[in-house]
């Protein structure tokens, strides 16, 4: 299995926010082509998960990601960041070559 870890911080965040979504609700995470610097990650909600996902799941916290996806989030970490720019899922991805300022897209 491909290594995607989520911290404490991640996981409980991603409970909050499920216990207030009805049941069954998973957060998922892909990574798309586009942003500012070639690839964007994007958070959904998702109720359904698909043959080739794999599911993360550690005490409240449902998270999947599709197979395309994982392939450019080997080894990443999801983070839950609340600092002076606001409050944000961050991917600390060791793939990614540069990222822009934001923290939404990278390149390979």
């Amino acid at each position: 299995m491909e290594n995607v870890t989520v911290t404490e911080r991640a996981v409980r965040r991603i409970g909050e926010i499920l216990k207030g979504e009805p049941d069954g609700t998973m957060l998922r995470v892909s990574v798309e082509g586009g942003g500012c610097s070639g690839f964007q990650y994007k958070f959904d909600m998702d109720h359904a998960k698909a043959a080739d996902d794999i599911l993360i799941a550690r005490a409240d916290a449902r998270v999947l990601i599709d197979q395309t996806s994982l392939g450019y989030l080997n080894g990443s970490e999801i983070d839950f960041v609340d600092d002076l720019i606001g409050a944000s899922f961050r991917i600390n991805n060791p793939n990614a070559k540069a990222s822009c300022g934001c923290g939404t897209s990278f390149t390979l």
